[in-house]
C-alpha cells in the first residue's frame, strides 16, 4: 500500500537535478574548462584559486548561519531561489568581469550556494528516505548528482565545439569567449529553470510540509544539538571523508606522473572516476538499508584506507593498466561509499529532523573545512617530492585520515547501529 506521507519520485529527481546544477557554474564548468577559464578570464592558477578561496571563506560563514534557516522555511522555496540567483550571477560571469568583480561573484556563488541551498537540501533529502530509506536516499542524491554532473560537462563540451568557429591552438581571445559565453549561459538557463521546476513541483502534502519547520530556533535547541554525540562524531566522519573526496583529485596527475600516460590518457582516468561516482552511489545507498547504513559507512572508511595503503607503499607503479584501475577503483569505492552515507546515519544517531537544517549547519561548519586546507597539503607534498615518492606522501595522508574516520564511524555504529528505526526525538 503506498503511503500518503511518502514523498513522490519526482521530488528526489528534482533534488537530485537542482543538487548539482547549483554547482555548475561555480565548479563544474572550471573543472571541465580549466585551460579555457584561463584564457578568457585572462587569469592564473593562483588567482583562479584565490576566487576559490573566497567562495570557500564565504561558504563557511555561510554554513552556521544558513542551517537554522533551513528549518524555518519550506525547503523548496530556498532551494529554488538559491537556484535562481546562482543563474543571475552567471549573467555576470557571462561578461568575462574584471578580477575584483570575478572575487565578488564567487563570494556571491558562495552565498547562494550554501547560505540558501546545502541545509534545504540535506532536509529534504531526509524527508524523502523517511525512517527507512536513508542510505537509498542519500547515494541516490549523491550518485545522481554525480551522473548530472558528468553529463553537463559533456553538454558544455558539446556547446563549447559547436560555437568555436577555428582550432583550439590558434583561436583567439575574442572567438574563445564567443564560444564560451554561450557555455555559460546555456547553463545559466538550464539553472534557472530546475529552479522553476522546484518551486512548482517539489511540493510535499501541505500538513506534512508544516511538521518539517518550526517557527523559530532557540539558543537552547541549538545547544541540544551540539551536545549530541552523533553531531560530534559526524564532524569527525565528514571531515576525514570529504578529505579522502579531494584527494581522488590526483588520480589522473598520479596516471600522468607515475603511469606515464600522455594527456588523453589521464584524461580518461579522470573520466573513469566520474562514472564510478554514481554507480557507487545507487549501489551503496540500496544495500545499506538492506542492512544499517553505520554499518556500511564504516566499512567504506576500511576500503579506503587498505586502498590508501596499497598506493601509499608504491606498489602501484609498474603494473598492467587493467590493474591500476582496479587499483583506483577499490579506492573510489571506500571514498565515494562514506560520501554517500555520511548524512544518511542522521536518523539513527537521533538528531531531530526538525532540527536538521540546524544540525547540518554546524556539522558542515567542521566537516568542510578541508575546502580550506585538502588543497595546499596536497599541492605542498607534491611539489616537494615531485614523481612517485610525493604521490605516495598524498596517499598516507588519504591513509591516516581513513584510519580516525574509521574509528569515528566505529564509534557511531557502537552507540547508533543496532537502534536505526528509533524515532529521533522532535518538538
Amino acid at each position: 500500500m503506498k503511503d500518503p506521507d511518502k514523498a513522490p519520485w519526482y521530488y528526489l529527481f528534482l533534488l537530485i537535478l537542482a543538487g548539482e546544477s547549483v554547482f555548475i557554474l561555480p565548479f563544474v564548468l572550471q573543472r571541465v574548462f580549466r585551460p579555457t577559464v584561463l584564457k578568457v578570464f585572462e587569469l592564473d592558477n593562483v588567482e583562479l584559486g584565490l576566487c576559490f578561496s573566497v567562495y570557500g571563506f564565504v561558504a563557511l560563514v555561510s554554513y552556521l548561519f544558513g542551517g537554522p534557516l533551513a528549518d524555518k522555511y519550506q525547503p523548496r522555496k530556498l532551494i529554488a531561489i538559491a537556484l535562481w540567483m546562482t543563474a543571475l550571477g552567471g549573467l555576470v560571469f557571462a561578461t568575462f568581469p574584471e578580477y575584483s568583480t570575478l572575487q565578488i561573484l564567487y563570494g556571491f556563488w558562495g552565498f547562494t550556494t550554501i547560505f540558501l541551498f546545502w541545509s534545504p537540501m540535506i532536509k529534504a533529502t531526509r524527508v524523502w528516505g523517511g525512517p527507512k530509506y536513508q542510505g537509498k536516499a542519500f547515494g541516490l542524491l549523491d550518485g545522481g548528482r554525480g551522473l548530472v554532473g558528468a553529463l553537463f560537462g559533456t553538454m558544455g563540451v558539446l556547446v563549447f565545439s559547436y560555437f568555436i568557429t577555428t582550432d583550439l591552438e590558434v583561436a583567439t581571445l575574442q572567438e574563445s569567449r564567443f564560444a564560451f559565453r554561450y557555455v555559460i549561459l546555456i547553463s545559466s538557463a538550464i539553472v534557472a529553470v530546475v529552479g522553476i521546476l522546484v518551486w512548482m513541483f517539489m511540493k510535499l502534502p501541505e500538513h506534512q510540509e508544516k511538521k518539517i519547520i518550526m517557527d523559530s530556533i532557540t539558543v537552547s535547541q541549538i545547544g541540544e544539538v551540539l551536545r549530541l554525540p552523533s553531531v560530534l562524531l559526524l564532524m569527525i566522519i565528514i571531515l576525514c571523508a570529504y578529505v579522502g573526496y579531494k584527494i581522488t583529485d590526483v588520480f589522473s596527475l598520479y596516471a600522468q606522473d607515475v603511469m606515464l600516460l600522455d594527456e588523453v590518457g589521464s584524461a580518461q582516468v579522470g573520466t573513469f572516476l566520474l562514472f564510478v561516482r554514481p554507480v557507487v552511489g545507487f549501489l551503496i545507498g540500496v544495500l545499506a538499508d538492506r542492512s544499517r547504513p553505520s554499518l556500511f559507512l564504516l566499512l567504506s572508511f576500511i576500503i579506503a584506507f587498505f586502498g590508501a595503503i596499497v598506493f601509499a607503499t608504491g606498489v602501484v607503479s609498474d603494473i598492467p593498466y587493467f590493474v591500476f584501475l582496479l587499483s583506483i577503483l577499490v579506492v573510489a569505492i571506500g571514498v565515494y561509499a562514506a560520501r554517500s552515507l555520511y548524512f544518511a546515519v542522521m536518523q539513527s544517531g537521533k538528531i531531530p529532523l526538525l532540527l536538521t537544517g540546524t544540525a547540518v549547519g554546524l556539522i558542515s561548519l567542521i566537516g568542510y573545512t578541508p575546502d580550506i586546507f585538502a588543497g595546499p597539503a596536497m599541492g605542498y607534498l607534491l611539489d616537494a617530492s615531485p614523481g612517485l615518492e610525493g604521490h605516495q606522501h598524498v596517499f598516507w595522508m588519504l591513509a591516516l585520515f581513513s584510519f580516525i574516520g574509521g574509528i569515528a564511524a566505529y564509534r557511531y555504529f557502537k552507540l547508533y547501529g543496532k537502534r536505526y528505526y528509533d524515532k529521533p526525538k522532535e518538538y
